[in-house]
């Protein structure tokens, strides 16, 4: 082997050791609400994991500053609740969750991902 062969496999274990952290290692931070919680819609869901607990009314409100199209859309299919997110205004959604678990949010194209952990 000479010094390319080298260069060429150290720096492809570093992009694989990479991708595998930035795809599988990262820890999502998780928002503890008790009553209501902000969600700011920009390019994504901020914060995009938030922690309810069961059985008890909570109020989300989103808040679009993003003028995407893909993002004009709140999907909570689990609770079967579809809403549109006029730009800049505020939209509240109470959910009341039955049982514990992991619940997901998206846009209206499924491209952007957020999630609702019940406990």
């Amino acid at each position: 082997m000479n010094a390319d062969d080298i260069l060429v496999a150290i720096f492809s274990f570093l992009g694989m050791a990479f991708t595998y952290w930035f795809f599988l290692m990262k820890k999502e931070e998780v928002v503890s609400v008790t009553n209501s919680v902000n969600i700011i819609v920009e390019g994504g869901y901020s914060p995009n994991a938030i922690s309810i607990p069961q059985g008890k009314t909570t109020k989300i409100s989103f808040t679009r500053s993003d003028p995407s199209g893909c993002l004009e859309e709140v999907v909570l299919g689990d609770f079967k609740i579809r809403k549109f997110l006029p730009l800049g205004k505020k939209v509240t959604i109470e959910v009341t969750p039955k049982k514990k678990g992991d619940f997901s949010f998206t846009c209206g194209m499924n491209m952007f991902h957020g999630k609702i952990k019940v406990v």
